[in-house]
């Protein structure tokens, strides 16, 4: 019973009681709605193979503070699996928790440290070779033993050192190819990286042991529509490759090798799931309109090239939010402008006409990306440091290929360049000097762009941003509230951070008041805004953005149809009224249930 580079193996008993045959029920964050039925894929980490080579005497300090970098992240790993533990019960939580100690023990020996930084600095070798050198001197001196429990620790001495050169290694993220029809992914984590990855005609769903209800790959979820349940601390000490397994991300429930009732009653739920999808299948054609005639825009969010079909399909009137992470993702090499256009281009024109904002490059916290480099992603807080628009300022080279990729797209219909984590009015004219002297190279070279520069916006998701909004909205043509970063900032709380998940809470009277400040700011000025977090798409909310004046949601695709069918049950004049009353309030507890009653 082993961690394998941050994964419990195939091969690891299930919990105490339960044979392997036995159908096991596990209880987590449910993420992504829906049911996904299918045989397990265990995420492998793989076999790492690290060279060695020689280092510099000057390169030596370098490396070394490499292999310490590479122990606290180690130490943050585990870290959090521990914290996951701790909810745990009985012989399984003691049992684990145990295992989780002594590999965080090893992680902190003197010996383990001190040796690989000597042989870094004597033998002039990188840390990774350094590392798997040291692990096995120190696991030989165990497995030497006769006592059988400390020849045993020799094993977990090896786990700890394979975790610590992934982590130096940075190893690429393995693919899914491998994985059967309708699979059920089952890992430890699962970055936005991983999910970008996963094709929803091969991946039915996934569980991991870690993760978030509001963090970037549960967004990518819902987007994607794949079943998810996060935040399962025991999932893979009993998951086997290849046995059954049920997700519900609604329940945040999964089925570990469910009984013959168990899976015939879920069948019977997906076919229900099913039959209500096509049940809305009728609003595509009619508009989001209220039934006192307010008109309301829905747009889709695009995470991936391949949502655009079905965003179009679920009736979208326009791109709200167009995240290029996608084109820097899984890769080692920054894309040149031409990629970014060919990729740009076809989402432009595939939507035939309707506007598409495409938002800037935003990395940062959980969406780093190894085709950068270490010098724009080592930072000790990436949610609070050189990220996004601050990226993009600082790294000219990476900005203005990817304006000049946005300038040729929006050649092949109507475009809106929106930048991410906008904190000053200063940010947004340096990005319009920018933009102007790049269109204006462009035109004089020949190049097919439009005659004026696309309409430019900022995102409002900073606490610092909406209590600006009224400078702002003089020097931005139109805003965007991103509303998860905007609570996550606010309430200080990560919202990939399990252990202080449950705190993240869109309803806050803060979260609410820096809502208002900047949709009224926006009315002033006579821009344009929209919401295009998550809270956007979820039809609880939508009778209090209506209420407080906004006139254009976008969301993940999937959740259009049921945005449109709330809309079309509104009065706005009675939503008004009850935000007016809700925005009244200082308890977040009050605000739900007057949200709640009115949508009862």
């Amino acid at each position: 019973m082993t961690l394998n580079d941050g994964e419990w193996q195939s091969q690891a008993r299930p919990s105490p009681g339960a044979s392997a045959e036995s159908e096991q029920v596990f209880s987590g964050l449910g993420v992504a709605p829906g049911i996904a039925i299918g045989p397990v894929f265990l995420r492998e980490g793989g076999d790492l193979c690290p060279v060695e080579r020689h280092v510099a005497a000057e390169q030596v300090s370098g490396e070394q503070a490499r292999f310490d970098r590479a122990v606290t992240t180690a130490r943050k790993q585990l870290g959090k699996v521990r914290a996951q533990a701790e909810r745990l019960h009985g012989a399984a939580a003691e049992e684990l928790g145990y295992l989780l100690d002594a590999h965080l023990q090893m992680l902190s020996s003197r010996s383990l440290v001190t040796g690989v930084h000597a042989r870094i600095a004597e033998r002039r070798v990188n840390a990774e070779a350094a590392v798997m050198a040291e692990i096995e001197r120190i696991a030989e001196g165990f497995a030497a033993v006769e006592d059988s429990y400390l020849r045993a620790r020799a094993n977990e001495v090896r786990e700890v050192g394979r975790r610590i050169v992934r982590n130096l290694m940075d190893a690429p993220i393995q693919g899914f190819a491998g994985a059967d029809p309708d699979s059920i992914i089952v890992a430890e984590d699962i970055t936005p990286a991983d999910t970008a990855l996963m094709d929803p005609q091969q991946v039915g769903g996934f569980a991991t042991v870690l993760g978030g209800a509001e963090g970037h790959t549960a967004i990518m979820a819902r987007s994607l529509g794949l079943p998810a349940v996060l935040g399962i601390p025991h999932l893979l000490r009993a998951a086997r490759h290849g046995q059954t397994a049920i997700v519900d991300g609604s329940r945040g429930t999964v089925v570990l090798n469910p009984t013959a009732e168990r899976l015939a009653r879920y069948h019977r739920r997906q076919r229900e799931l099913a039959r209500e999808a096509r049940a809305l299948e009728h609003l595509h054609d009619l508009a989001a309109e209220t039934r006192d005639g307010v008109r309301v825009t829905l747009g889709a969010n695009l995470e991936l090239p391949r949502e655009l079909a079905p965003a179009v399909r679920a009736g979208a009137e326009n791109v709200g939010l167009l995240r290029t992470e996608f084109l820097f993702m899984n890769r080692d090499t920054v894309p040149e402008e031409d990629e970014q256009y060919d990729s740009l281009a076809r989402i432009v024109a595939g939507m035939d006409g309707r506007t598409v904002t495409i938002r800037t490059l935003d990395v940062g916290g959980e969406k780093l990306v190894t085709a950068l480099g270490e010098q724009y992603t080592d930072t000790l807080n990436p949610a609070l440091g050189l990220r996004a628009i601050r990226l993009s300022l600082r790294a000219r080279e990476l900005f203005i290929p990817q304006i000049r990729a946005i300038l040729r797209a929006s050649a092949h219909g109507p475009v809106r360049i929106l930048l991410p984590m906008v904190t000053s009015v200063h940010e947004v004219r340096e990005v319009r000097q920018i933009v102007a002297g790049v269109h204006a190279e462009m035109r004089e070279a020949g190049c097919a762009v439009p005659e004026t520069v696309p309409p430019i916006g900022a995102m409002i998701e900073v606490p610092g941003a909406a209590l600006a909004a009224d400078a702002l909205a003089q020097a931005a043509d139109f805003f965007a509230i991103g509303t998860n970063d905007l609570t996550q900032y606010a309430l200080a709380i990560d919202r990939a951070e399990e252990r202080v998940a449950h705190l993240y809470n869109p309803l806050h009277p803060a979260v609410l008041r820096l809502i208002q400040f900047a949709v009224a700011a926006a009315l002033r000025a006579r821009i344009p805004i929209s919401v295009c977090g998550e809270m956007a798409g979820d039809p609880r909310y939508t009778p209090l953005f209506l209420g407080l004046g906004v006139r254009d949601l976008s969301m993940a695709p999937g959740a259009l149809p049921r945005v449109k069918q709330r809309i079309r049950q509104l009065d706005v004049a009675a939503a008004t009224h009850r935000a007016e009353a809700i925005m009244d309030q200082a308890d977040s507890g009050r605000i739900a249930a007057l949200l709640d009653d009115f949508n009862g």
